[in-house]
């Protein structure tokens, strides 16, 4: 196994315990980061916590919904009882793009500025919040999972509009001279379908297989979905010192299922 360097550093996973975020979480424990999670299921962080502490490595969970105005402070307070800070931030919670209705015109006000809270704002706040660790020690990571839908068009549009403000995020810091000089990156991944079991792609495979089927045939280039761990694998070497000269990209890991260049 290829040594990322991760041995005494700590990563936040927000929305860690379950899907995309878990395996992330679980893969930077495989390399012997302390790991930080939140969720605002008890039983998920319980299952999820029990499951990266067999990496022996350090595991805080925090319960916490994103939706909250003071979710940032809290999860950066519940950190500093125990560290000064994290040295990479995977921004990962978010959701939202099964949310409102088809028509845009009779969707409730609160979808669009709930939907950009638990996507982009929540992101925004916890970067803020937690660079200046990452200055101190003059290495950092932050890696915002976004969507194909924060690159090109489709989705509803307040998950399009959230996701791409992820990306804009993400690039401008990049662009910022004292952050990325003081050894600090940030980049966007961009999945697209993946199948995480209990998710809608679930409930839309058991109201209709056949009809599920064909869709998969005709939208994805490999016949499948992706998997939360093929995540994972392209997020943990973005975290590592191999990946220093990757900064301001956003990485697209669909199997090929955009359009756009």
């Amino acid at each position: 196994m290829i040594d990322y360097g991760f041995k005494n550093k700590t990563a936040l996973i927000t929305g860690g315990s379950r899907g995309i975020g878990l395996s992330i979480a679980e893969s930077l424990a495989k390399q012997g980061a302390h790991i930080v999670i939140c969720s605002r299921s008890k039983e998920n962080l319980e299952s999820a916590s029990k499951a990266l502490k067999k990496h022996n490595v350090e595991v805080l969970a925090i319960k916490v919904d994103a939706l909250n105005q003071d979710a940032a402070d809290f999860i950066v307070s519940e950190i500093k009882k125990r560290w000064d800070g994290v040295d990479i931030l995977i921004n990962n919670v978010g959701g939202g793009g099964r949310w409102g209705n088809e028509r845009v015109e009779i969707t409730n006000d609160s979808v669009w500025s709930e939907v950009f809270q638990k996507n982009a704002l929540i992101a925004a706040l916890l970067t803020s919040k937690l660079i200046p660790h990452m200055l101190k020690r003059k290495w950092g990571r932050v890696i915002t999972i976004s969507s194909i839908y924060g690159k090109e068009g489709g989705g509803r549009p307040w998950f399009a509009m959230a996701k791409s403000a992820e990306v804009a995020l993400m690039k401008s810091l990049s662009l910022t001279n004292y952050l990325v000089r003081s050894g600090i990156t940030f980049n966007t991944v961009a999945p697209g379908g993946i199948y995480v079991k209990g998710s809608g792609f679930d409930e839309e495979f058991a109201k209709d297989p056949i009809k599920f089927k064909k869709m998969i045939e005709d939208e994805y280039p490999l016949g499948r979905m992706g998997t939360p761990e093929e995540v994972a694998n392209v997020v943990t070497f973005l975290c590592s010192e191999q990946a220093s000269l990757v900064n301001g990209s956003q990485i697209t890991v669909d199997g090929g299922q955009t359009k756009s260049f």
